[in-house]
């Protein structure tokens, strides 16, 4: 099915896929024999973590975070909230969080530091998005797939309301109505 869902790709199906083997193969090449435990950031980063994971050649474990830092809002409240936290012990471990998109910075940094408190060997960070534009606060990040403009962002994992997510691109929401 080749249905337009929704909206205008600014960023094709086939540029993400071949933006993740990219990423896939620097994060290998970086952890070379080496674990790796992948901490995914929910719901937004579903796609992007699940594709990722598939094109990393090295022993992987996978986690989850549930964080919000938006309800409903098309802009961050600044306040995160962890909905749901990973089970494992990740202490002594090499951990990548992935994110959807960094745009404020208050959620990444907040998740940053709630796992360096749980001592980590190293603790990077891999997003799909940046949008540098309306940064709160400096983060590191370690792997990025694209520079994005000030623009709200839906598909490929990421949603205005809980919809959209299943576009396989990447598109600009317009005419939001909050």
């Amino acid at each position: 099915m080749n249905k337009k869902i929704f909206g205008k790709p600014i960023i094709t199906q086939e540029a993400v896929q071949k933006r993740i083997k990219e990423l896939g193969s620097n994060i290998t090449r970086d952890y070379a024999g080496q674990e790796l435990y992948l901490i995914g950031v929910l719901k937004g980063a579903f796609a992007f973590y699940a594709d990722l994971a598939r094109v990393i050649s090295l022993p992987v474990r996978v986690g989850f975070i549930l964080a919000s830092s938006y309800q409903g809002a098309t802009h961050s409240s600044g306040k995160v909230k962890i909905l749901s936290d990973i089970v494992d012990d990740i202490k002594g471990k090499n951990v990548l969080l992935v994110e959807d998109i960094v745009d404020s910075g208050l959620t990444l940094q907040f998740l940053n530091k709630t796992l360096k408190a749980k001592k980590p060997k190293s603790l990077k960070v891999c997003v799909l998005l940046n949008k540098t534009e309306g940064r709160q606060v400096d983060v590191d990040l370690d792997y990025i797939g694209f520079e994005i403009p000030d623009k709200y962002i839906v598909g490929y994992g990421l949603d205005y309301d809980n919809k959209y997510r299943n576009l396989p691109y990447l598109a600009i929401l317009e005419n939001i109505h909050e």
